[in-house]
């Protein structure tokens, strides 16, 4: 039919959170905002809650496989964002699936721990994460601890930040957007670093509100405009005003406080 739209498409790969405030639910639910279509790819299903977290059931890899298989096979991807891996199989299978797609940003949300504390993350999965995943990414988005992981230093103020972002740079070659949302000070920072431009981002910190699915909104907003065309730094400041509007958006379900 002449004059219909065609809407750009992006792929998250990540666990679901049947509570919908993170994960793939947290995810399609920015790109639909942002005018792109999200495709996904499910690794994990979980129990959880906002404030409780109860069980996990990864997916097997040969079945994570064959989403991509199918997702990869009949749609015209243009960015991709991973968030909750789990284990090394599952690492595995989505970096040579990625392989084959050219030209494609791929933005890597290093999901280790739940906003509750529980781990998402194997262990064993980490060297494949570093080995096989993160040198295919054109960004990387860790928080201050899985920072603290990456760089293997710790992350405490600004200036930590900056180190520990140059130091992931020049270990996985891709560029950085470190998130300081958990920083003690009165401002929500974030610096991406690309190895040429620094930027700090900062934005008047949400207060007495702590929604999930934080870190998903930015990495998915930021996959999303990238699938629309925009350079990466761009994307980042776009995502940055579209996390900060999503808190000031906030709205409740049930007892819990979410991203508008």
């Amino acid at each position: 039919m002449s004059g219909r739209r065609t809407k750009p498409v992006a792929l998250t790969i990540a666990g679901s959170d049947c509570s919908g405030g993170a994960g793939l639910q947290a995810d399609l639910k920015v790109l639909s905002a942002l005018g792109v279509h999200g495709a996904s790819v499910v690794t994990c299903l979980t129990a959880q809650t906002p404030e409780s977290f109860t069980g996990l059931e990864p997916a097997a890899s040969r079945f994570v496989e064959d989403q991509l298989g199918s997702v990869l096979g009949s749609l015209k991807v243009k960015s991709v964002k991973t968030g909750m891996l789990y284990s090394k199989p599952i690492i595995e299978v989505v970096a040579k699936q990625l392989t084959r797609l050219k030209r494609c940003p791929l933005v890597v949300d290093p999901v280790m721990i739940s906003s509750t504390g529980a781990p998402l993350m194997k262990p064993s999965a980490m060297k494949a994460l570093v080995k096989s995943l993160l040198p295919l990414a054109k960004l990387v988005t860790p928080n201050l601890d899985e920072a603290s992981v990456l760089a293997k230093l710790p992350v405490r103020d600004p200036e930590d930040m900056r180190e520990a972002a140059r130091q992931i740079y020049a270990k996985f070659g891709c560029a950085v957007l470190l998130k300081g949302g958990h920083l003690k000070v009165s401002e929500a920072i974030d610096l991406f670093y690309d190895g040429k431009e620094e930027l700090l981002l900062s934005a008047p910190r949400a207060k007495r509100v702590s929604p999930p699915g934080t870190g998903c909104t930015y990495s998915s907003a930021i996959t999303a405009y990238l699938a629309k065309g925009e350079s990466l730094a761009s994307a980042v400041v776009s995502a940055k005003q579209y996390i900060t509007k999503s808190f000031e958006n906030v709205y409740n379900a049930g007892k819990y406080t979410f991203l508008g």
